[in-house]
């Protein structure tokens, strides 16, 4: 059976598309490298935000449905996504960045032997950054090289994928018997799964969680996450592997930017194989001006004009801007 590759993106609800590009572009320093709309909702925004290009493995999605209500947190669910920093000292600047800008956080622990900082968006969207310090597994990202963020801090990438369980035995026998995952440490009530070469960028970390009650999906909440595939031909060995055991699934879902798949095969918890290519970079935006304008995939743009009168506009261009790079104190 196959392995997948490690994280390709997690994708959320927020209350408010204007205030995640804010937090995401001003704060977290990561760049917005699509805007479109949710393919399936084309009300919806669809906002990507990634590393400085854009690769598989480094980008966080948002959908904005109209008249979601909060989520809420309990047991069964995506819980937390995490982020990957270039080292221990990062997690310091990081500490100090949120505490100018207001952000809520803890204080740097460690899990599994590497260091970590939680923190929170305004929806009560819960992450992690952890340290790449002694990192050897899947290769990170590149920060946003125009971000105001200094590049030798800056998130490079997706890194272990929280699930909050109150069933053990099932999301093991599903990570390892189903998606051919290593369980590979267990600390208190946190058990680690590594795919692949492994490393920050391949790891689900798994709470277990037996007093709270069924999580709720609404806005401050994860609606899925994919795992990385090499091309089509992967997607359709996940497909013959899904048939095998009898698990629901989506079959092919061509999203021009991916190649996807879907599948259930925990309670409450949603799972996409997504390709590693074609990309963000695309015939109608460039290197430059990713995220600026809105995109739309071939198929829609024959509704632009009805698609533009629907979502509101949202100012995203940064190509014109200059961001000052901010040290915070932590100058090299």
């Amino acid at each position: 059976m196959k392995q997948v590759n490690g994280i390709h993106h997690v994708t959320a609800i927020t209350s408010s598309a204007e205030k995640i590009y804010d937090f995401f572009t001003n704060i977290l320093s990561m760049r917005l490298v699509k805007k479109t709309v949710n393919q399936d909702d084309i009300q919806t925004y669809h906002l990507f935000f990634a590393d400085d290009e854009g690769n598989a493995g480094t980008d966080m999605t948002f959908f904005d449905f109209n008249g979601a209500a909060q989520a809420k947190k309990g047991t069964n669910e995506i819980a937390k996504t995490s982020f990957r920093v270039p080292d221990n000292r990062a997690l310091l600047y990081w500490k100090k960045r949120f505490e100018k800008y207001n952000v809520k956080h803890a204080e740097i622990k460690e899990l599994f032997g590497i260091q970590s900082l939680e923190f929170e968006d305004f929806d009560g969207q819960e992450y992690v950054l952890f340290s790449d310090e002694n990192d050897q597994g899947v290769k990170p990202g590149i920060p946003w090289k125009n971000g105001p963020v200094p590049e030798v801090f800056g998130i490079r990438g997706l890194g272990p994928i929280f699930f909050r369980v109150d069933k053990m035995n099932l999301i093991d026998h599903v990570l390892i018997d189903y998606l051919n995952f290593k369980k590979t440490d267990e600390e208190a009530l946190y058990t680690r799964y590594q795919s692949g070469i492994g490393g920050n960028g391949a790891s689900v970390i798994v709470i277990e969680d037996k007093e709270h009650p069924q999580a709720i999906q609404g806005y401050g909440g994860v609606h899925h996450v994919a795992f990385r595939v090499n091309d089509k031909k992967d997607i359709y060995d996940w497909i013959q592997h899904l048939n095998q055991i009898r698990a629901p699934h989506s079959g092919e879902v061509d999203r021009f930017y991916f190649t996807s798949l879907y599948t259930r095969l925990y309670p409450g918890l949603l799972f996409e194989f997504a390709t590693e290519g074609p990309g963000f970079i695309d015939d109608e935006e460039s290197y430059e001006t990713l995220g600026e304008q809105l995109a739309l995939p071939p198929k829609f743009r024959n509704k632009r004009e009805q698609i533009e009168n629907m979502v509101r506009h949202i100012d995203t261009k940064r190509s014109d801007k200059v961001f000052e790079k901010e040290f915070l104190g932590f100058e090299e």
